[in-house]
């Protein structure tokens, strides 16, 4: 059974602050260097120095960007600039964005979740990698709180809970910011124990789909039986058995999915090499690079030309010329991959990473992190490239949310960052203190 509950939620104190939008961060995984530097920049009170401080030369065991999260945590609670609730409540998200054109706006709720560590009612559908985990655990350690939520998808075809929470939602919100990515980032509480309850028997037979934070729920998996392990207490419903999310409905229609993207760095490629084995499973079509030709309109193109109802297809973009390669037979993925789903078989990221990234280029998943990074910027895809910092990039089209629910109900994995949900959730909002 889901078993969701209330939590006296921390926030940024509305008393001290008019304006949020310098405070907030986005997510830590997608935080660069020079965004970093950005958010340390916009105010002393950025959540950044919370959910990924700044590391120096000198760091130690006892003094690290751990440490100096907890010391920051600890001291803006002590001085009120955080706060935590006197009362228990959830916590109902909207985002409002442009995509492509388009106004939208995705709804959820935040809550706390108590953990499902076989992973039989919360469902995973991609890989997690050991780094990522390791240092959101020393975070966790060193906080003992869930500074960020992870999402996970729920089904409600009739939008029952959404409109319950609405039924009782004031028309103010808690706190407005207009985020780092332009969206509109609002949250509102509510404590009305019957709203509450009725959302709790509406999920307790659901099965909820991870969208974002694989690493995160399986880290706090790894935190509770750590202190499980330590303070030998076989009290099921302590704090650090509950991790804080959103639910967001899965046929919400603010929901969307974009492609992350391959960046490639390996050592001696041999070009021709690759492209010869490509061309044995791929029709390949080449395409020389206009250098005066603007980032943006090379994107807008090379994304034209992927589009596809049918086909599986993906851009190998180097310095001075890209591919367009088209999988020539759906077949070679039963031999290739004689164990997996026929769903899995047929997911373009599946495709890409079992023929191309280990079967021709030989990156295994044991080297995966050390030859591979991400990115779901369009334009970074291809000018990280350009500039050198990667020998080449694999660009594709996005994953259906239908093949993702298959995946995961299957208790099947996408190889790593197979999906980029959007809109994404904004950091500094809510936090839950596990003690």
């Amino acid at each position: 059974m889901v078993e969701i509950k209330p939590f006296k939620g921390i926030t940024y104190n509305t008393k001290k602050f008019k304006e949020f939008d310098d405070i907030m961060s986005p997510p830590y995984d997608i935080i660069s260097k020079s965004m970093q530097e950005e958010l340390y920049k916009k105010n002393p009170y950025n959540f950044v120095r919370l959910i990924l401080g700044k590391q120096y030369d000198n760091d130690t065991v006892d003094n690290n960007r751990y440490s100096r999260a907890k010391n920051d945590f600890d001291q803006w609670l002590s001085d009120e600039i955080l706060i935590d609730s006197k009362e228990p409540a959830i916590y109902p998200y909207q985002i409002t964005y442009n995509l492509e054109g388009k106004e939208k706006t995705m709804k959820g709720f935040f809550t706390i979740l108590k953990l499902d560590k076989e992973y039989k009612l919360v469902k995973a559908h991609e890989h997690t990698l050991s780094k990522p985990k390791a240092d959101r655990l020393n975070l966790m350690r060193s906080c003992k709180s869930n500074l960020e939520p992870i999402q996970l998808l729920y089904m409600d075809k009739k939008d029952k809970i959404t409109k319950s929470l609405n039924s009782v939602k004031n028309e103010n919100p808690l706190i407005r910011v207009n985020g780092y990515d332009n969206f509109i980032h609002e949250i509102w509480k509510i404590t009305d124990e019957s709203v509450i309850s009725s959302v709790q028997n509406q999920l307790k037979d659901e099965i909820l789909f991870i969208a974002d934070g694989h690493h995160r729920y399986q880290t706090a998996i790894n935190y509770a039986d750590e202190v499980r392990k330590d303070i030998q207490d076989a009290d099921e419903n302590a704090p650090y058995n509950y991790r804080m999310v959103i639910l967001v409905n899965m046929f919400d229609e603010g929901l969307a999915i974009l492609p992350t993207h391959r960046l490639i760095t390996v050592p001696l490629l041999k070009r021709k090499e690759v492209l010869d084995n490509i061309a044995k499973f791929f029709t390949i079509t080449e395409h020389k690079i206009d250098k005066s030709l603007k980032n943006e309109i090379l994107v807008s193109t090379i994304k034209n030309q992927l589009k596809s109802e049918n086909e599986h297809k993906f851009a190998l973009f180097f310095k001075d010329e890209y591919y367009i390669l088209t999988l020539k037979d759906d077949a070679i993925m039963d031999k290739i991959a004689s164990d997996r789903s026929k769903t899995w078989k047929t997911l373009d990221v599946s495709i890409l990473h079992k023929i191309i990234i280990e079967h021709i280029m030989g990156i295994n998943q044991e080297i995966l992190e050390d030859h591979i990074k991400y990115t779901r910027d369009d334009i970074e895809a291809i000018s990280f490239v350009k500039d050198g910092s990667f020998d080449c990039s694999f660009l594709m089209n996005a994953t259906k949310i239908e093949e993702l629910k298959i995946i995961a109900d299957g208790g099947e994995h996408m190889p790593q960052k197979s999906t980029y949900f959007l809109p994404k959730m904004l950091s500094g909002l809510v936090m839950y203190k596990m003690e």
